[in-house]
């Protein structure tokens, strides 16, 4: 396998006096938060996390607030320096790099996306895209070809001449994402980025990153308290509770698996159909039920394999690359909708 993007291994992050002592000593890493601040002044927002983020993926870390989520991103750049651990991009040592080095690493290599835009006022649409290319010293007619072009793919055209005043919360965001994709980065980070923007202007943007990352299949770490936002968008999901990662494992996994008590709490009410795929609700073909008939692929979901055993009215194959790898049935596709269908392997 390829080396991760983003490598993070044993990644702590301690507020507080003499901060390092902390995961140093496993009396106090085994202490919980209320008791570890009480003890020692000191509050642990990120607690021996580990983690790799894989070429072309979103990885999404998703929590509640207080969870530690936002600062173990910003931890990735330094923007919040690590107490201890390692992290490296590209298997390089990012807590190594000198500040020149970390400068590139911020602008070249992985770009920031956050919730407040921070898009600059007296500039126009197109200035506000390309700033990023002027900081890095591209040229004045270069860089303004090169915002044109990435504002078209946000969907802004026609916008270019207004200054963000002029711009909807939702437009405004498109902005900023915009201005993150002009210095073409490696990896995207979002933090929390549309948390602010009404419902409708919301699905949009998840759309439209759906759509950027089918369409250039970048790799992105994306941050949210929204549990339905991470399953929609996240190849894997990273849940976070009190600083630590609770479960780790695709959208799939963490609805029809959950780790424990809190992680089965938190996906209680998805819906399981839009998220479970036909692999859990397979079952072994009979020779004649190989042979032909209507067909779905694998990663089909079980609402849309419901749909397709009702128009056939009667099972429908599983088929992936010409290969019949099982049938479902409107029996096994309901038991996963209970939640109580065996959890089978994936083929």
């Amino acid at each position: 396998m390829s080396t991760p993007v983003f490598s993070v291994d044993g990644l702590w992050k301690v507020f507080g006096p003499k901060a390092d002592r902390v995961p140093a000593d496993p009396e106090l890493t085994a202490l919980p938060a209320a008791e570890l601040r009480t003890r020692t002044g000191c509050t642990a927002a990120v607690r021996d996390v580990s983690f790799g983020v894989r070429k072309g993926e979103v990885f999404v870390v998703m929590g509640l607030s207080g969870s530690g989520k936002s600062t173990l991103v910003r931890c990735l750049t330094r923007l919040i320096e690590p107490t201890a651990g390692t992290i490296a991009i590209d298997g390089e040592d990012v807590r190594a790099m000198d500040k020149a080095r970390l400068r590139e690493l911020r602008r070249h290599r992985a770009a920031m996306v956050f919730q407040h835009f921070g898009l600059l006022p007296h500039r126009t649409v197109l200035d506000n895209v390309a700033y990023g290319l002027e900081i890095q010293g591209v040229g004045r007619a270069e860089r303004r070809e090169k915002a044109a072009e990435v504002v078209a793919k946000v969907g802004l055209t026609g916008l270019e001449q207004r200054r963000p005043g002029q711009l909807s919360g939702g437009q405004q965001q498109r902005v900023g994402l915009a201005r993150a994709l002009a210095v073409d980065p490696e990896v995207l980070l979002f933090d929390e980025p549309f948390s602010a923007l009404d419902p409708l202007i919301r699905r949009e943007m998840q759309e439209e990153v759906v759509r950027l990352h089918r369409d250039e299949g970048r790799t992105m770490v994306f941050i949210t308290h929204d549990l339905n936002e991470a399953l929609k968008l996240g190849d894997r999901i990273a849940l976070m509770r009190d600083g630590r990662i609770v479960q780790l494992g695709t959208p799939e996994e963490i609805v029809g698996s959950p780790a424990d008590d809190y992680v089965r709490e938190f996906v209680r009410d998805v819906p399981r159909e839009q998220v479970m795929t036909v692999r859990t609700a397979m079952r072994p073909a009979s020779a004649e039920e190989a042979g032909a008939g209507p067909a779905v692929a694998p990663a089909a979901t079980v609402s849309e394999a419901i749909e397709a055993v009702a128009r056939n009215g009667g099972p429908v194959r599983v088929v992936d690359a010409g290969r019949c790898l099982g049938v479902v049935d409107s029996e096994g596709l309901l038991g996963v909708v209970a939640g109580t269908a065996p959890r089978k392997e994936v083929a």
